[in-house]
């Protein structure tokens, strides 16, 4: 079986980067995590990687201004050396311009932290308990121009419990974001390889 080639993008801890390395240490697993890139240098995740044996390193954002587009020019082709072929977005808090989005079109995911399309973008939690959803949970979609709006690959549910808090419900959806995504990007990588 062929595994696919693949960066995680991140901008902090990288909790859902810990899950997709854990789940392509077997090697039956179809995606083959080789690069983490960060936009931040102290990005925590960049030190998990390292340890994991993956190839990772920092490219800030800063130096570029509101260069969007200039920042993802240095990305894109520092993934294109690694020879990768697949990019998971793991807590990348950056909005991605249409250059990147066409370039990775069909070949980069995300996962969001709630049911989608209810509350695209921040503040998800407070927002699903402020509108009185009866269940949060998280999406992995493919990443489109718009934010949060690209095609869904899986959902899992949450229920909203009496007295939750942003705080309370985040960490029961944590626990299903580290089941999905792996289980997603599987699926996504397999499609790729038989393609």
């Amino acid at each position: 079986m062929r595994r696919v080639p693949t960066a995680v993008l991140i901008s902090g801890r990288g909790s859902n980067m810990e899950a997709l390395i854990r789940a392509a240490a077997d090697p039956a697993y179809p995606a083959e995590i080789v690069l983490v890139l960060a936009n931040r240098a102290d990005a925590a995740g960049l030190e998990t990687a390292a340890r994991a044996g993956i190839a990772a390193e920092a490219i800030p954002h800063q130096p570029f201004g509101k260069d969007r587009e200039a920042h993802e020019r240095v990305l894109d082709a520092r993934l294109r050396r690694a020879g990768i072929e697949l990019v998971a977005l793991a807590g990348y808090m950056r909005v991605l311009t249409p250059y990147l989005v066409r370039a990775w079109a069909g070949r980069m995911v995300n996962i969001h932290p709630s049911l989608l399309p209810l509350h695209p973008g921040l503040h998800t939690h407070e927002r699903a308990i402020a509108a009185g959803d009866s269940h949060g949970g998280c999406t992995v979609h493919l990443v489109t121009e718009g934010v949060d709006e690209g095609p869904i690959l899986g959902q899992a549910r949450v229920p909203i419990l009496a007295g939750d808090t942003a705080d309370t419900l985040a960490a029961r959806v944590l626990v299903e974001e580290h089941r999905l995504y792996p289980a997603c990007l599987a699926d996504l990588a397999r499609s790729l390889a038989n393609s």
